[in-house]
């Protein structure tokens, strides 16, 4: 292997599979290899530990029924060590199992037999996401805009003069995209991305739903002067952004 392709395999991003099927781990593993995915495989909670551990993967699969424990478990025991991303890929598929999982420590929930176009999707979607996630943290954290302030670290909205302001996961997701792009507008597709995490089936009509309960928790009256909607495009921050104040 030359330095060049020593580079671009050092630059893939890793992935660990953690599946006691062997022909599903390999179907899996198959099939992201392909795609570009350094790929490394554990079968058992015990294999998964010393695997991350090693590999220091961006993404972790994990099923949640293993032979020697529990996936749930497990995920939160990885967030002790891991900042990987998880995606639980399982034949559980009740409501419960899924709350469970999203709550405690899962970015998605996949359900066998798997689609493995859309777990690539979700995969794709969930990198880039943290990758914007880690790039605002190594630049300044808050940022003021008009008569309220965000803390992009601590996930709180306030007003200037301390008030803090309520906002679900979602709502301070796209927030947050608007203010970090300070008057550029951000297209539809963007914002749904951006907030496509553990909300189901995202859309257009989300982000609008998204939007309007944003203006009315920031104006009391939905004023869309705050957030301007761009026609044929998306939104946009209707107010100067600070980042040094």
């Amino acid at each position: 292997m030359n330095a060049t392709s020593e580079t671009a395999a050092a630059n893939r991003e890793r992935l660990v599979i953690v599946e006691d099927d062997p022909v599903t781990r390999a179907m899996i593993s198959g099939y992201f290899a392909d795609q570009g995915f350094r790929v490394e495989e554990a079968e058992s909670v015990a294999e998964a530990r010393r695997v991350v551990r090693r590999v220091k993967p961006e993404l972790i699969f994990l099923d949640v029924v293993l032979p020697d424990g529990d996936g749930f478990e497990l995920a939160k025991e990885l967030q002790g060590f891991s900042d990987a991303g998880i995606i639980f890929v399982t034949r559980r598929d009740t409501d419960i199992d899924r709350i469970v999982g999203l709550e405690l420590a899962g970015d998605h929930y996949v359900t066998k037999p798997v689609n493995l176009r859309d777990l690539l999707a979700r995969t794709r979607s969930l990198l880039r996401r943290r990758k914007i996630e880690r790039d605002t943290a190594r630049r300044s954290t808050t940022i003021t805009f008009g008569p309220f302030m965000i803390d992009l670290l601590r996930r709180e909205l306030a007003t200037v003069n301390g008030d803090p302001i309520r906002l679900t996961r979602g709502e301070f997701d796209l927030l947050a995209a608007l203010v970090d792009s300070n008057g550029r507008p951000l297209s539809r597709d963007y914002l749904i991305e951006v907030v496509s995490n553990r909300h189901g089936e995202v859309d257009a009509r989300t982000v609008d739903a998204l939007v309007a309960r944003l203006r009315r928790k920031l104006t009391g009256a939905g004023d869309p002067g705050v957030i301007a909607t761009v026609s044929g495009i998306g939104y946009k921050l209707g107010i100067f952004a600070d980042r040094n104040a």
